[in-house]
């Protein structure tokens, strides 16, 4: 009994911290400030690394944040001095397929924080050779991620000066632009050219990415409308979409298409840029935004789409889902995904939701009010679902404790056959709990960022029952890594010679 009652233990305090490395970023929320949100963050990645090694490294493999995966692989890089030769060997291969989803300016900044704290083993030196030899055009990183490049190349003694280019340069042309500027007067490599130009020709600049443009463009006096009309060949649609709204250019060019095409944008960003539009121009758009999110949700929701049977929601829009000055509207923009991605989940015509506010237009929804999900939940029971989805930052208030004891009677004296799925997935970390703040104890429980995860969520969530030991949570766990590993044939441990191909193969999977 001691030893099961310890495997419990062991599951929960691993479950708190994947709900930490979910939803915290180390950011202020509506109810903690930053400074809280780091200490608090610090003890869980200390202490589960610590008691439970192998499963703090498997949590890479699970849908964390960018966040808290960087700061993952920091800290096995730390301290590698805790783990043995196998399990060095399968954090290898996490570590090297997580860089390789994560994004490149997320991982220069890892980077950088290896040298600043002085790790600089041979594990962590060939972690970063292997990323940066991937790379697709390290001609381009030179040019937008100058410094984190810079950084890397010293840190792990990258000899870019002798034989390093890029598709289109010449050897070494990447290691003279970084260490030794002033040595060629001419790149075969466009950008690194161009970028050499834009110092003292205006037209170069719009030929370089766009966040190195502007800096060229405030040098040279031009404005910035100016710069994103003749820019936006080269722009991101994120950066499109991001200039929009604060030039004030237009969204449609002159013959009639569109600047972005919202279909192709993911989901919980799509729902988070449709937020920020003001309220008429969400009207006077609305087939379009709707369009757009209904074919995101399709898209998440790929071959589960229509299999969830009846599904009721619970969302929250209340005041508190304002989110904070660093995660502006977060809260509300991961509820309204949720519902477009919950409505494609469900079988047809069989989703029902039901907002905190009472409003009944998803794509007009605000922050406002107070929390009274426990009113929301009687009535979502009331339709009898197969399932219900309760996205909540959790703090039930109007009445306190509602919900919880809704949820405790329909449980054990209305639903004791479980019927009706519960689920409560909860997008904002609890800094005071080292948790996502929870409903009712009979009720699962998983912290949500991105409405894309929310499937697999789902599943977690029943580990977070209390009822499951640290047998079921390991088993999960190896089935994760080992599909989240195999996922890319040329992730492997980092400076083991396997026969993977170099070069141009590797940097066509990359």
């Amino acid at each position: 009994m001691a030893e099961t009652f310890a495997d419990l233990i062991a599951a929960e305090d691993v479950l708190l911290f994947v709900n930490a490395a979910v939803t915290a970023t180390g950011q202020r929320e509506f109810r903690s400030e930053a400074s809280a949100q780091r200490l608090s963050l610090d003890f869980l990645h200390e202490y589960v690394c610590v008691n439970y090694r192998p499963l703090y490294a498997a949590t890479l493999a699970l849908d964390i944040n960018d966040h808290n995966a960087a700061r993952i692989i920091e800290t096995l890089l730390r301290g590698a001095g805790g783990a043995g030769a196998e399990e060095k060997r399968v954090e290898g291969r996490l570590i090297a397929r997580r860089l390789a989803v994560l994004p490149p300016q997320r991982v220069y900044r890892l980077f950088r924080a290896l040298r600043a704290a002085r790790v600089n083993n041979r594990r962590t030196r060939a972690i970063m050779r292997d990323w940066l030899a991937a790379r697709p055009d390290l001609g381009h990183d030179a040019v937008k991620y100058r410094r984190g490049l810079k950084t890397a190349a010293r840190h792990a003694h990258l000899p870019l000066g002798a034989g390093t280019g890029s598709k289109e340069g010449a050897p070494g042309e990447v290691g003279d632009f970084l260490f030794a500027p002033g040595r060629r007067t001419k790149y075969r490599h466009p950008l690194l050219d161009a970028h050499r130009r834009a110092h003292y020709e205006q037209g170069a600049l719009y030929e370089l990415p766009f966040t190195v443009a502007e800096g060229f463009a405030v040098r040279h006096g031009v404005g910035r409308e100016a710069l994103v009309e003749r820019i936006a060949p080269r722009m991101t649609r994120l950066e499109r979409l991001r200039t929009q709204g604060s030039t004030g250019a237009r969204t449609e060019r002159t013959d009639g298409t569109e600047r972005t095409d919202l279909t192709v944008m993911p989901l919980t960003r799509l729902a988070l840029y449709v937020l920020s539009l003001p309220v008429d121009e969400r009207v006077r758009r609305r087939a379009e935004l709707t369009k757009a999110l209904r074919a995101a949700a399709r898209r998440t929701a790929g071959p589960y789409r229509g299999t969830w049977g009846r599904v009721a929601a619970v969302l929250d829009d209340s005041y508190s889902s304002t989110g904070s000055g660093e995660k502006r509207r977060r809260p509300l923009g991961t509820a309204l995904a949720c519902h477009f991605l919950l409505e494609s989940l469900a079988a047809a015509g069989a989703y029902t939701a039901w907002w905190t506010s009472g409003a009944a237009d998803p794509l007009l929804v605000r922050p406002w009010g107070p929390t009274p999900l426990g009113t929301r939940i009687l009535d979502a029971l009331e339709q009898a679902p197969e399932r219900l989805v309760i996205v909540s930052d959790g703090w039930d208030n109007a009445p306190p404790g509602l919900a919880g004891e809704v949820l405790r009677v329909w449980r054990t004296r209305l639903d004791r056959e479980g019927r009706t799925s519960v689920v409560h997935l909860n997008p904002v970390y609890d800094t005071d709990g080292f948790d996502v703040r929870r409903l009712a104890p009979s009720v699962p429980t998983a912290g949500i960022r991105d409405a894309e995860d929310l499937p697999a969520l789902v599943e977690i969530a029943q580990f977070a029952e209390g009822r499951t030991g640290m047998a079921e949570l390991r088993e999960y766990l190896d089935r994760r890594v080992e599909l989240f590993v195999e996922d890319d044939p040329f992730c492997y441990f980092p400076g083991e010679p396997v026969g993977v191909p170099d070069g141009p193969a590797r940097e066509g999977r990359r």
